[in-house]
């Protein structure tokens, strides 16, 4: 397998007040032909949110998006029902499938939330959306590498298309 260094120096970023992403691939404004994605990777932004933040709601389809949060918390609402509260040791995935609309908030006005997102293009287009969201104990995830999402949800991992 061929291994690609990308240093946090050489990542695009923005400040949009509200949040300051970082951009591994291109991304919003920030475009590099040569990181367009990495196979089936489309996406991975290190993100902080400020408190109070949110993205309104708005439109995905045919795509696998995990949210990691590292510190703080996120809210999450969907078209599917899908809601809930993702903080620091949870794992998100949003199957957006035929079409998905959701929304994210930091309900935490004095808290910033630092977070991972990840797009991932899914194997089957046009399959149904749907949503999960786990707790990953801390002792299961330090000094080791750790399943987090797999299309069988193998060691109580979420599952993905």
């Amino acid at each position: 397998m061929k291994t690609l260094l990308f240093k946090s120096e050489n990542r695009g970023t923005a400040d949009y007040g509200w949040l300051k992403p970082n951009y591994y691939f291109s991304f919003a404004q920030y475009h590099d032909p040569a990181k367009v994605h990495f196979g089936l990777l489309r996406v991975l932004n290190d993100d902080f949110f400020a408190g109070g933040g949110m993205f309104p709601t708005h439109p995905h389809d045919n795509m696998e998006i995990i949210t990691i949060p590292f510190t703080g918390a996120l809210k999450h609402k969907d078209s599917t029902g899908g809601e809930g509260v993702i903080q620091a040791g949870d794992i998100q995935i949003m199957s957006a499938g035929t079409g998905v609309e959701h929304s994210e908030f930091n309900h935490a006005p004095d808290q910033e939330t630092h977070f991972l997102q990840i797009w991932i293009e899914p194997l089957h287009m046009n399959v149904e959306p749907g949503y999960e969201q786990k707790s990953i104990p801390l002792n299961s995830k330090q000094g080791c590498l750790r399943l987090i999402a797999s299309s069988d949800g193998a060691q109580d991992s979420v599952r993905m298309n």
